[in-house]
C-alpha cells in the first residue's frame, strides 16, 4: 500500500481491505507510521513519539488493523504516561485501562500515539506552553480548536482515519469544525468514563472520537457504546446497531434552525450561512424546517460552567495535595487552583441547580422538534495566539467568556446531555472549513447518524483535502 492510497481511505475502507486480504494489517500500520511522521512534522499533533510497538489490541475485532490515536487527557491506557498538556504533570503512568480503552483494544484498533491538548483541556485552542501550537492543516497560521486539537489535526491531515477525543464544552465538535471533520458528542452516559470516575466533569464531558466520515462514527459508536460495570447511569440502548442507521428511512422531521448565539456573541456571516444552507437542504429533502431556538438562560449556563471548569482544572492537583509550581503551569491553571480553594459548597450546589434548569428548558424544546441546526463555532478558525490561556489577567469567568464567545453553540448541550454532531458542511471564501452542528433529543444518536449520512450525500465533503495532507504529494 502506498501513502497516497492509505490517506484516502476511511477506517471502514481500510478494515474492508484487510478483511479481503488485499493488504495486511502490518502493511497498513507501516504506511500509517509514515503518514504520521509526515503529517506531524507539519501540524505538531503528537504529544510523544509514536508508540513502538503499537498498544496491544485484538486480532479479530470489528475494526482490527485500523490505525488510531489516544488523547493526552489523563490516564487512559495501562503503561502509557499522560501529561494533560502541562509541564507540571510529569508523565503520570496509567495503572490500568479505562473502560473505553478496553473497548478500543477489543475493537482491534491499532493505537500508535498520544495527541496534543491545551493545558488541562480547558481551551478551544491547542497551543500549550508544553507542546507549542498545533497547526491547522488547512492554514498553518490558524488554530485547530480544542481540546481534542492534536487528534483533529492528524485525522484531517490523513495520518490516521480516526482518533480518540473527549468533549466537555465542545472539545470534539469545535476541532471538527476547525479541521473539516465529523465530530460526534454522544448522549450523556452513552460511552463509559470509568472505572476511576463515576461521571466525567459532573456529567458534562463525553468520550468519543474524530472521524472523516459518518460511517466511521457509526461503527466506532457500536464499538464504544454501552454501560460499564458500576456506571452511575447509562443512556438507553439502541434498538439496533448504529451502523444499520446509515441509509435508513427518516420520515418527515421537525427541524429548527438558529444562528443566534444565546450569549449574544457576534456570529460570522459565512458561518451563519452554512447553517442556513443546511436548513434549506433539509427542507428540500421534505422536512419541516423553521427558525426556532431553545429558551436558553445564558446566565445559568455560566453559573454552571464556571465552577465545573474550576474543579476540572484543579482536581488533579487537589487530589495529589500539592501546590502547583507557578513556573510549570500556565496562568489560567494557576488561577483555577486559587479559585478552587475558595469555591464553596453553596456555589457548587448553585451550579447543579443552574445545570438542571438548562437541561429542563432544552429537553422541553425537543418535545416539539426532532432536530436543531446551529453553527458549530461563532467564527472561522482563529489565528494562533487569539485565545491566551497563559494570560495572567484572566479570571476563570473571563477565560470561559472568551472561549465561549468563540464557540457559543456547543456547551449548552454538554450541560443538557443531548447528542450533537458537527459536520463539515461549509467552506469560507478562502477555503477554510465551516462546521454545522446538529442536535437530537437525548438518546437519539440513531436519528442523528441517519440525518448526518443523508447530509453527507447531499453536501459531500470527501473530495476536499487540506494543504497539509499525508498523501505523498
Amino acid at each position: 500500500m502506498e501513502l497516497h492510497e492509505y490517506a484516502r481511505y476511511d477506517a471502514i475502507g481500510l478494515r474492508d481491505l484487510i478483511r479481503a486480504g488485499e493488504v495486511t494489517a502490518a502493511e497498513v500500520e507501516a504506511v500509517a507510521r509514515q503518514a504520521l511522521e509526515k503529517a506531524n512534522a507539519e501540524v505538531n499533533g503528537l504529544a510523544l513519539p509514536p508508540f513502538s510497538p503499537a498498544l496491544d489490541h485484538a486480532a479479530d475485532g470489528p475494526l482490527t488493523g485500523v490505525p488510531f490515536l489516544i488523547k493526552d487527557n489523563g490516564p487512559v491506557a495501562k503503561g502509557v504516561p499522560f501529561f494533560c498538556g502541562s509541564r507540571s504533570v510529569e508523565g503520570v503512568v496509567a495503572q490500568h485501562d479505562t473502560d473505553l480503552m478496553t473497548r478500543i483494544r477489543a475493537a482491534g484498533l491499532v493505537t500508535l500515539g498520544l495527541t496534543t491538548v491545551p493545558e488541562m483541556m480547558i481551551s478551544f485552542s491547542t497551543e500549550s506552553v508544553k507542546y507549542g501550537p498545533t497547526r491547522n492543516p488547512w492554514d498553518q497560521d490558524r488554530g485547530v480548536g480544542g481540546s481534542s486539537g492534536g487528534a483533529a489535526a492528524l485525522v484531517a491531515a490523513g495520518a490516521v482515519p480516526v482518533a480518540h477525543g473527549s468533549d466537555g464544552a465542545g472539545s470534539l465538535r469545535i476541532p471538527a469544525s476547525c479541521c473539516g471533520l465529523v465530530g460526534l458528542k454522544p448522549s450523556r452516559g452513552r460511552v463509559p468514563c470509568g472505572p476511576d470516575a463515576g461521571e466525567a466533569m459532573f456529567g458534562i464531558s463525553d468520550e468519543f472520537a474524530l472521524t472523516r466520515t459518518v460511517r466511521d462514527a457509526a461503527h466506532l459508536l457500536d464499538a464504544f457504546a454501552g454501560p460499564g460495570v458500576g456506571d452511575k447511569y447509562t443512556a438507553p440502548p439502541p434498538s439496533r446497531p448504529y451502523a444499520e442507521e446509515l441509509g435508513a428511512e427518516l420520515g418527515g422531521l421537525r427541524v429548527a434552525v438558529t444562528t443566534r448565539a444565546w450569549s449574544g456573541a457576534v456570529v460570522d456571516s459565512q458561518v451563519a450561512e452554512a447553517a442556513v444552507r443546511t436548513g434549506r437542504v433539509l427542507e428540500e429533502m421534505g422536512h419541516d424546517v423553521t427558525e426556532a431556538s431553545p429558551a436558553v438562560d445564558w446566565d445559568a449556563v455560566m453559573r454552571a460552567m464556571v465552577p465545573f471548569a474550576i474543579v476540572a482544572v484543579a482536581a488533579p492537583m487537589l487530589v495529589s495535595l500539592r501546590e502547583p509550581d507557578p513556573a510549570k503551569v500556565e496562568a489560567v491553571t494557576l488561577r483555577a487552583f486559587g479559585e478552587a480553594k475558595s469555591l464553596s459548597a453553596f456555589r457548587l450546589l448553585g451550579a447543579f441547580d443552574a445545570q438542571n434548569r438548562v437541561s429542563r428548558s432544552v429537553g422541553a424544546f425537543f418535545t416539539e422538534y426532532d432536530l436543531l441546526v446551529t453553527p458549530t463555532l461563532g467564527r472561522l478558525p482563529v489565528p494562533h495566539g487569539t485565545l491566551r490561556y497563559d494570560d495572567p489577567g484572566h479570571t476563570m469567568t473571563s477565560w470561559l467568556e472568551s472561549i465561549l464567545d468563540y464557540g457559543p453553540f456547543c456547551a449548552v448541550f454538554n450541560l443538557s446531555g443531548q447528542p450533537a454532531i458537527s459536520l463539515p458542511l461549509g467552506q469560507s471564501a478562502d477555503g477554510l472549513p465551516v462546521g454545522v452542528q446538529i442536535v437530537a433529543p437525548y438518546g437519539r444518536e440513531d436519528l442523528l447518524l441517519r440525518i448526518a449520512a443523508r447530509l453527507e450525500e447531499a453536501m459531500p465533503w470527501k473530495d476536499r483535502t487540506p494543504r497539509v495532507f499525508a498523501d505523498g504529494r
